[in-house]
């Protein structure tokens, strides 16, 4: 026997269903937006202290992707590399089967478009397991935190890279800040040798870059 009702009774238990739907589907999109305005703003505040030219920023993204993406067609599954650009300099951590190919893999990182150096610190071994990665990743994050706690040096002009527990530093920094920050990672646990490779500027140079002081607010 056919239910006559059905198609009334369905129009009238989809249209709540309908604005649900529609209300979650505005909600999430909502959030993506404020998640996107929320992000843009904190990646701006971050570009903003960034001691590198907004051009060596966009340029370091670029070759350390064009990097990733190359690097694996000569090391394939004998290998572990890491790039890392600042300032259109890179640094290759890692491990590969040999001297040739660690050779190779520094020649095709020199030949991408903007390259200034490359500091080749690659290892002849197999590559590391997952626990040693994991243990890198967390000494980065803990001298990265500890560089931020240190209130006498900017933490953002930093750059942190850990491979075996050797930690490897990068920046646009004072000779002054680079030996403060140096001895801050040396500090920290897990970390067993630190390697400096600072861009060093002068304390003049410091002080053009820094921005100038907010005005104080005129009195009623």
């Amino acid at each position: 026997m056919t239910d006559y009702a059905a198609g009334p009774r369905w129009s009238r238990m989809q249209r709540p269903l309908a604005t649900a739907l529609l209300c979650g589907t505005m909600l999430a999109t909502l959030s993506g937006c404020v998640e996107m305005v929320i992000g843009g703003a904190v990646m701006g505040t971050v570009a903003a202290a960034d001691r590198r030219t907004f051009g060596a920023q966009t340029e370091d993204k670029s070759i350390t992707l064009k990097g990733e993406v190359r690097v694996p067609n000569i090391v394939g599954e004998a290998g572990h590399v890491n790039v890392a650009s600042f300032n259109r300099r890179v640094l290759l951590t890692g491990e590969v089967r040999d001297e040739a190919m660690k050779a190779a893999v520094e020649r095709e990182v020199r030949a991408i478009e903007g390259v200034q150096g490359v500091a080749n610190e690659l290892e002849i071994a197999g590559p590391s397991s997952f626990t040693s990665r994991s243990s890198d990743a967390l000494v980065t994050t803990k001298v990265k935190a500890s560089l931020v706690d240190m209130k006498t040096i900017s933490a953002n002009s930093f750059k942190v890279v850990t491979e075996r527990g050797t930690v490897y530093m990068m920046g646009r920094v004072t000779q002054r800040e680079g030996s403060i920050g140096s001895d801050v990672a040396r500090g920290v646990g897990g970390v067993q040798k630190v390697v400096k490779l600072f861009d060093y500027i002068s304390e003049e140079e410091l002080k053009r870059l820094q921005p100038d002081p907010a005005p104080a607010a005129k009195s009623q």
